[in-house]
């Protein structure tokens, strides 16, 4: 499968066998597929969602949202339970307005979930790590 670093853009292969043993990028050596969720920008969104195999899960929130704050915890540990089978990201809503209007985030916390590049199911509102893994297929 390939997996595009979102430090320096450089897409990876990663025999699916080994995606649940943290690899690391080959050019930058950033971790890719650690079970945590990866902050994206409007700078390397696309490029990561676009060319990474794995289904992507994404959590658009704002560091004032009383819910988002509440709901971290549960998807950084829904990340690290899915390891090697989603790429978990985040995007500030307030930093990368381009991104959500491009999603039509008119709430947070939302949460996207993207396959190929293309956003497969939705939701908005706080759950737990086991309801988003469920609800998510993982």
């Amino acid at each position: 499968m390939h997996v595009v670093c979102p430090h320096c853009l450089a897409t990876n292969r990663i025999p699916d066998e080994r995606a649940g043993d943290a690899p690391t990028c080959g050019q930058c050596g950033a971790p890719l597929l650690d079970g945590k969720p990866v902050s994206l920008t409007d700078a390397n969104f696309e490029a990561v969602v676009t060319k990474t195999e794995l289904p992507i899960l994404v959590d658009f929130w704002a560091p004032w949202c009383g819910p988002c704050r509440m709901m971290a915890p549960q998807f950084e540990q829904a990340a690290e339970q899915a390891r090697g089978r989603a790429l978990f990201v985040k995007v500030d809503t307030d930093e990368n307005p381009k991104t959500s209007l491009r999603y039509r985030i008119r709430s947070i916390p939302t949460l996207a979930l993207l396959r190929g590049g293309q956003e497969v199911n939705r939701t908005s509102g706080a759950m737990s790590a086991k309801d988003l893994l469920r609800w998510a297929g993982l």
